[in-house]
């Protein structure tokens, strides 16, 4: 299950990412959840404060610094990975 932190820092952060404006420039569909318990996979994040808390520490950069491109989207069924990523698996 993706429970993900949002780092302050590179420092801080597990993986590089970059929102995209375009979902066709996504590498990742990404639906926020509410709870812990509907975060699933690599592509259903919820955001958590608690650092001790969180699966994956992600920390937001511009897309040349980015090891993933994500896109937020309305609805669980949209979420996924758009191809075959190195990171597929990781952040759950």
């Amino acid at each position: 299950m993706a429970r993900i932190y949002q780092a302050a820092s590179l420092g801080e952060a597990d993986f590089r990412v970059a929102l995209v404006a375009n979902r066709g420039e996504a590498d990742l569909l990404v639906h926020r959840v509410s709870s812990w318990g509907l975060a699933h996979g690599d592509s259903l994040w919820f955001i958590t404060r608690d650092r001790q808390a969180a699966t994956s520490s992600i920390c937001m950069v511009g897309r040349g610094m980015a090891q993933l491109q994500v896109y937020f989207v309305d609805t669980h069924g949209e979420a996924g990975w758009v191809r075959a990523y190195r990171l597929k698996g990781r952040l759950g």
